[in-house]
């Protein structure tokens, strides 16, 4: 794992900011240096996280909008080339848990919301905010990812955030194939594990959270995959083991 490192004057992205491991990674990115672009839906809990940023030093841009709302995104990005003509680091962190249910029971509601979190909003990212990354000496993405989405003992009803996150794996997947050797951009996935979060807490609702580690022990795992010097891509960090894993084609 890389040592804390500055990221003074590089420029970063994190969706799901307002809470969780999307507001413990934004206050470790601005915490090392970087000025963070903090998207969610709450106003709000922004203001709050923008409070908290200014207390330790750093600096933040607030956007306020919905993830699955992607001709938003699209105008993100417009604004971040105007505005600084480049983007170091993107943080795809917002998930939905959507609901744990038999896969013929699921509301196609319920399908399409959590697709379109988990997978198709951070497709819309990459598609927005590629050529920003090119544009950066050392562009950085990491998406969020999970075990449900490759472990060998899927557990029965997590069928919707399983397919969700095992999408999101191969989306990063190639996106780090195509910027690898050909660009500086470096592209991973991270598995936080079991965490103190809401969404945890709504999975496993008899489980004692004090037994879990919290968000701000994993962000600072997370920021060391966003700094210039991180080589590796297309892989995934798991942090409870704490080191990088490959992915294995099937026995």
């Amino acid at each position: 794992m890389t040592a804390a490192a500055s990221l003074s004057s590089r420029i970063a992205l994190v969706t799901g900011a307002s809470r969780g491991i999307g507001r413990a990674v934004a206050l470790e990115l601005a915490r090392r240096g970087a000025h963070v672009i903090a998207v969610a839906r709450t106003q709000g809990a922004l203001e709050e996280l923008d409070d908290e940023i200014r207390k330790i030093g750093g600096e933040a841009t607030l956007a306020p909008l919905d993830i699955t709302d992607f001709d938003a995104l699209d105008r993100l990005g417009a604004v971040i080339h105007e505005r600084w003509g480049k983007l170091d680091i993107l943080v795809g962190n917002a998930g939905l848990l959507g609901v744990l249910s038999p896969l013929g029971h699921i509301d196609p509601k319920d399908w399409d919301k959590t697709m379109a979190v988990n997978l198709t909003a951070n497709w819309r990212l990459i598609r927005s905010l590629d050529p920003l990354l090119r544009a950066s000496d050392a562009g950085r993405a990491v998406f969020v990812s999970s075990g449900a989405g490759h472990r060998a003992d899927l557990r029965a009803y997590w069928g919707l955030y399983a397919t969700s996150k095992a999408a999101l794996d191969a989306l990063a997947r190639s996106y780090a194939a195509e910027t690898q050797n050909i660009t500086n951009v470096r592209v991973m996935l991270f598995n936080p594990g079991p965490l103190r979060t809401v969404m945890r807490a709504k999975a496993m609702p008899g489980e004692d959270p004090m037994t879990l580690r919290t968000p701000e022990e994993a962000a600072p795992a997370l920021v060391s995959l966003c700094a210039p010097d991180w080589t590796e891509t297309g892989k995934v960090y798991d942090f409870p083991q704490g080191r990088v894993l490959q992915f294995r084609a099937p026995d």
